[in-house]
């Protein structure tokens, strides 16, 4: 007799496996369409809030510590000696967030999926009351159910690689808004560790130029954009470069054509990147998509008996809650992003005289650190 799914999961990533997770462990029947092999490298490391942290523990998908470094401080230079700190002891908090690697968080997840027998891997899509499409920015589901999905380039691509330094780390997140371009060193390999992931955000032109440099030129350059400060740097992988965008879909979830199945009610429903993207700048995309898999686990799993995992005022519930959540969130990168894009003098004066009042802020920047932890 043929498999019978209640959700299938399109997209197998780190939101499509935790929501696998959810989801299964509430006795409804999963199917994750995708591969359980971890990507071989990845150049990417994710910054995962207390939230994410504690969603991931629930389903056993937390990383050891080699592999999830605890951010105790986060330093902010502006370009014009405006700079912000914020620090776990101030918030009586182990850490800020975690600074996890890619390959080795997915690889726990489908270790957990491994042992979670409500979820079964497939190959391509099956039929089931709810389709989830958590297939990233550039989703050909999402364009087959016919969603706008609003889009507003940077003009900015993001440059991506490791580092060896010469001066240990700290366990601190370091971040430069630069005249052109804002470059992050996100601290790896634990507690004593000298290895950082690198972000720079930078012009699609530069970027280009960043790209082609050898070895030497780029770790020169580099190192003079964050001013020596963890010594003498050398790569240890590869460059990878992406082009960054805000973005949102207009509608995340609506009906779905059951063929040959009259009176079959199955509705869809986006999750993650291919319903939202941010500006990296602050390492809040991951957990956004997180959030959208918990907020929808917990609307399906909350459903009264008599509604079905497709039904449309659930997932329009999801829908507003999660618009909701992202709205501030969207504003304040993208308005961040657009300040520390100009370079007209006045801008930058104003800018890095904003940065030095929030330092001095108390109660609104222990507020703002606090919401970027996800603690309420």
């Amino acid at each position: 007799m043929a498999q019978t799914f209640d959700v299938c999961i399109r997209g197998a990533g780190v939101v499509g496996r935790t929501l696998a997770l959810l989801l299964a462990r509430e006795r409804l029947r999963v199917a994750l369409v995708g591969t359980p092999a971890p990507p071989a490298a990845d150049v990417r490391a994710y910054a995962l809030n207390a939230a994410s942290r504690g969603l991931l523990e629930s389903v056993r998908g937390w990383p050891d510590a080699a592999h999830a470094t605890a951010v105790r401080q986060m330093q902010v230079h502006g370009d014009q000696g405006g700079e912000v700190t914020f620090d776990a002891e101030r918030q009586g908090t182990e850490a800020l967030a975690w600074i996890v690697d890619v390959p080795a968080l997915e690889a726990r997840l489908a270790d957990a999926l491994r042992f979670q027998p409500q979820a079964e891997w497939v190959d391509a899509p099956v039929p089931a009351a709810l389709t989830v499409v958590c297939e990233g920015r550039a989703s050909r589901t999402r364009e087959e159910f016919g969603v706008d999905f609003a889009t507003m380039p940077y003009g900015q691509h993001a440059v991506a690689t490791r580092l060896q330094c010469e001066q240990p780390h700290g366990q601190v997140a370091r971040q430069w808004f630069l005249p052109d371009g804002i470059l992050a060193f996100l601290p790896l390999d634990g507690a004593a560790g000298n290895s950082v992931a690198v972000v720079w955000s930078v012009s699609q032109d530069r970027a280009q130029r960043l790209a082609a440099l050898d070895p030497t030129e780029f770790e020169q350059q580099i190192q003079q954009a964050s001013q020596n400060t963890l010594g003498t740097l050398q790569l240890s992988a590869d460059r990878a470069a992406w082009p960054l965008q805000q973005a949102r879909a207009d509608r995340w979830c609506g009906p779905m054509a059951a063929p040959g199945q009259p009176g079959a009610a199955r509705s869809w429903v986006l999750a993650g990147d291919a319903a939202h993207n941010v500006h990296p700048l602050a390492g809040q995309g991951l957990n956004l998509g997180l959030g959208d898999a918990q907020a929808l686990a917990r609307v399906l799993n909350g459903r009264d008996y008599w509604r079905g995992v497709g039904d449309l005022r659930l997932l329009r519930q999801y829908e507003r809650e999660r618009k909701a959540a992202l709205l501030p969130m969207g504003w304040t990168m993208d308005g961040l992003q657009q300040l520390f894009s100009r370079s007209e003098g006045p801008l930058t004066a104003l800018r890095n005289w904003g940065m030095k009042g929030f330092e001095r802020s108390g109660p609104l920047k222990d507020w703002v650190t606090r919401q970027a932890m996800g603690l309420r």
